[in-house]
């Protein structure tokens, strides 16, 4: 099973740290994927999730294990001109990610090749780990990883 640390985050929600370079690098050194919250914005990279709040290179984008959400338009054009998985949604039941995946909005059914994101916003959660998907995306991917999955 995949396991992405939801906009880095593995051991549960932090708010400094979401989306921060540093954070996204500890989830990889962890073991996990990472889900990126990134915009194209002015010729640059930025990753935040409402606002541009960290630049990056594109080199950075490009690691292994990263899940790029793109916020706005003009990322999306162009990272799907590179070899990275990245995807849009807003509130949508299910998207196709660049790689192939179905990211699943919090609450649908999922199938093997889901991602079940953020399973936490729900109760019980954590009895119902061993559903049929791919992978999960959630801030306690850690405490997921130590269950067994």
């Amino acid at each position: 099973m995949i396991l992405i640390a939801h906009r880095g985050l593995f051991e549960g929600p932090d708010l400094q740290w979401e989306n921060h370079p540093e954070q996204i690098e500890r989830a990889l050194a962890a073991g996990f994927d990472a889900e990126v919250d990134v915009r194209w914005i002015n010729e640059k990279w930025w990753l935040g999730h409402d606002t541009p709040t960290y630049e990056v290179d594109e080199a950075f984008l490009l690691k292994s294990g990263l899940w790029l959400h793109c916020k706005n338009l003009e990322a999306l054009s162009r990272l799907l001109g590179l070899s990275v998985n990245c995807f849009w949604h807003q509130t949508d039941h299910y998207t196709l990610t660049s790689g192939g995946f179905i990211w699943a909005y919090p609450g649908q059914p999922l199938t093997e090749r889901s991602i079940w994101v953020q399973p936490e916003w729900f109760g019980g959660w954590r009895d119902d780990l061993g559903q049929v998907c791919a992978g999960v995306c959630s801030k306690f991917v850690a405490e997921i990883r130590s269950a067994g999955f």
